[in-house]
């Protein structure tokens, strides 16, 4: 087993913390590799060098068969980290530094029984969905798949047109402050936050969610994954912005998107036989009774 560690300087992690996996890989003697912008963050907050053969620029250029990624911080990281994968279908074991994390489920003081785990082969594999989006990218994305969501927005204060088809027929034109179509992983992110519904993982399906819509009668659908949907903007203003999960660029009015279910899926880790609905249960404090008891 290789070890490919994935972090972000802003990932909310301590040095002490990020020590103290290094060195549990370490003395595992499992092969490893860091990305530079963590390993050099590591070495300038006081932790020890890292050398270069136990580094790396490109994660597709160290992926080896018995490769799985570590992700070590939040949501975020874990998104950026799919990214770097550049859909290659290597197993992902998100870690949380973060704070709400979704996806990264395994608290950072686990880390060391996670690896553990890991070298002993006691994991399942979920495979999740992955959106295609085709047509008026920025030249500068190179990796057009979203793991939560695909978005366009407004760009200024003012409300932005999108035209939205499914499979080749008009749903409706909506004003509102943006429209997003997310995966069923990506239904607890930016999605639910607008007032779309939850999904659970296993279902083959996409939701579209406008936000913010300025007539309140136009609510999330949920539509099969087999689904092509549609959207063209239709705005006021000659820019808005469109975002591929955390990564956002620059569109012009008129710009136009095809959305579809990608052939590639992302492998995530699960070590512990926790239910999404468990999940959902601790992330959201459902059932949490928070009134004080009258003696």
């Amino acid at each position: 087993m290789k070890i490919i560690l994935f972090a972000r300087p802003s990932s909310g992690a301590s040095v002490e913390r990020f020590n103290t996996l290094l060195e549990g890989v370490k003395a595992r003697n499992i092969d490893y590799k860091v990305n530079d912008a963590a390993a050099d963050w590591f070495v300038q907050n006081g932790g020890w060098e890292i050398s270069s053969p136990h580094r790396y620029s490109s994660m597709q250029e160290v992926l080896t068969d018995d490769a799985i990624v570590i992700s070590y911080g939040g949501d975020g990281t874990l998104l950026s980290a799919v990214r770097s994968l550049g859909g290659k279908e290597v197993p992902i074991l998100a870690i949380n530094s973060g704070r709400l994390g979704f996806l990264a489920t395994v608290p950072q003081e686990e880390a060391i029984e996670a690896i553990d785990k890991l070298a002993e082969g006691e994991y399942t594999i979920e495979k999740r969905t992955l959106l295609k989006v085709e047509g008026d990218i920025e030249d500068g994305i190179t990796f057009p798949l979203a793991f939560n969501e695909f978005s366009v927005q407004r760009n200024l204060m003012g409300m932005i047109g999108t035209k939205v088809e499914i499979d080749g027929r008009v749903v409706a034109n909506y004003w509102s402050d943006g429209m997003l179509v997310a995966t069923p992983t990506g239904s607890t992110a930016y999605s639910l936050s607008a007032g779309g519904p939850i999904l659970a993982p296993e279902c083959h399906c996409m939701v579209l969610t406008p936000i913010a819509p300025h007539n309140l009668t136009m609510r999330p659908v949920v539509v099969p994954d087999s689904s092509v949907i549609r959207i063209t903007v239709d705005s006021r203003d000659p820019h808005a912005v469109a975002a591929i999960d955390n990564e956002n660029f620059t569109i012009r009015n008129g710009s136009s998107f095809t959305i579809t279910r990608a052939k590639e899926q992302v492998f995530l880790v699960k070590l512990q036989n926790i239910s999404f609905y468990d999940a959902l249960k601790k992330k959201m404090m459902w059932g949490l009774d928070g009134r004080e008891s009258k003696v």
